[in-house]
């Protein structure tokens, strides 16, 4: 029964969705980097692993991105989310990758990533601290842009938490500018939360912002962001896109609520960012 009413509730909301979808609205301001033309695909570990992140996940989840087809279908960013780093930076200030879950630092973990054909994302908070409490990149932008780029990191998502009460636009512009400062093409995502009417400067600013909070591995949760995701649909275009949050597919829901978040979200224009355990994924989410 609740398989039924779960079909029956996306087909109405994805008819809905479509609905409110203006055809003729005006497409965005997009960031001038070239960068995200169409909505990113890849995965992310927080959703599946949250601080248990490890060079081997992040390299045997590229692996298995390509024998599985993933590449093929177009998924091709592999994003490392917090807790990748050290409590402290160097004595330059700079932050350092934690020896003991990245051996070969974040440089070995894109090289090999790279050398399948793959891009590779990091984490970082435009705050003093990240979520997890490791360094944020507030008053470092330059520096730490300076650093990704060292490293060959092709996107970054870039969190809210330890804000200390500075505007959003202020902090995300920094970083904005520091990472085009770089020389490398680095496609930015907004992780404010949905905050400050985000969706209305955000295609200035980022590639993509988040337009929600956090999501979990409920039917509830994916509706509730999908709600809020949905009204912004004309604020997005080539190169900047509304973010509902990551793909719980594969996390707990039912096949059909799976099926249901993976069509709204694909209806939405947003980002296709898996957050399961993609080394073991079942047929059925691999199929979705």
């Amino acid at each position: 029964m609740r398989k039924t009413w779960a079909a029956l509730v996306a087909a109405s909301l994805a008819a809905s969705a479509l609905a409110a979808v203006p055809l003729t609205a005006a497409p965005a301001a997009a960031l001038a980097n070239g960068l995200a033309l169409t909505p990113p695909m890849g995965w992310n570990d927080w959703n599946a692993f949250g601080c248990d992140v490890s060079e081997k996940l992040v390299e045997q989840t590229a692996d298995k991105i390509v024998a599985s087809g993933l590449k093929a279908a177009g998924y091709q960013y592999v994003n490392i989310d917090d807790c990748w780093m050290t409590h402290d930076r160097d004595a330059n200030g700079d932050l350092v990758p934690d020896p003991a879950k990245f051996p070969d630092g974040i440089k070995g973990v894109a090289d090999y990533v790279h050398a399948k054909g793959l891009k590779l994302g990091i984490y970082e908070s435009a705050g003093t601290l990240t979520c997890a409490g490791y360094p944020g990149s507030l008053g470092h932008e330059k520096q730490d842009a300076a650093t990704f780029a060292s490293w060959g990191v092709d996107y970054l998502k870039y969190d809210n938490c330890y804000n200390q009460g500075i505007p959003s636009l202020q902090r995300y512009t920094a970083m904005r500018d520091a990472l085009a400062a770089t020389g490398r093409p680095i496609v930015y995502s907004l992780c404010n939360w949905g905050n400050e009417s985000v969706p209305s400067w955000g295609a200035g600013v980022g590639n993509l912002w988040r337009t929600t909070g956090d999501i979990n591995a409920s039917f509830g949760s994916m509706l509730s962001n999908f709600h809020q995701n949905v009204q912004f649909a004309a604020d997005a275009g080539p190169g900047a896109w509304n973010d509902p949050d990551m793909l719980e597919v594969g996390n707990g829901m039912t096949p059909t609520e799976d099926r249901s978040e993976f069509s709204l979200w694909a209806e939405m224009a947003a980002p296709l960012v898996s957050g399961t355990d993609l080394r073991t994924a079942s047929a059925d989410t691999l199929a979705i």
